[in-house]
């Protein structure tokens, strides 16, 4: 059975956004595989899931919000991964994804290896 990776990947990135977007970090976390590594310029570098869900926590109780991708670009790497890059923007931020490293698990769900991103003054 193969999976269309490029379609679990916009399915995932589209549940992370709605996760952020009701104020759900556990629900943004759980878009991250356990042993993920989070770059989150120029906050630090988050490593595993439960440290990725406290900064998503953070950000969200500092009022965080309505985050939006603009013009993703997602690329096939292989049958089960897929990088997506894009600028975004949010109520009171905005920035720039390098990377985001999205592999297909067991149970033909993208979730994140890799997210690397950016603030922008």
């Amino acid at each position: 059975m193969s999976h269309d990776v490029i379609d679990a990947v916009k399915q995932a990135s589209e549940r992370w956004k709605a996760a952020f977007n009701r104020g759900d970090a556990t629900g943004c976390a759980a878009q991250y595989e356990p042993d993920a590594v989070m770059h989150a310029r120029p906050f630090g570098t988050f490593e595993g899931r439960d440290a990725i869900e406290g900064f998503w926590r953070q950000l969200i109780a500092d009022g965080f919000a309505e985050v939006e991708y603009i013009e993703p670009q997602l690329t096939q790497v292989d049958e089960n991964s897929a990088l997506l890059t894009s600028g975004w923007s949010m109520n009171n931020a905005k920035g720039v994804i390098h990377r985001e490293l999205w592999v297909l698990g067991s149970d033909g769900k993208a979730r994140l290896r890799e997210d690397d991103f950016e603030a922008l003054a």
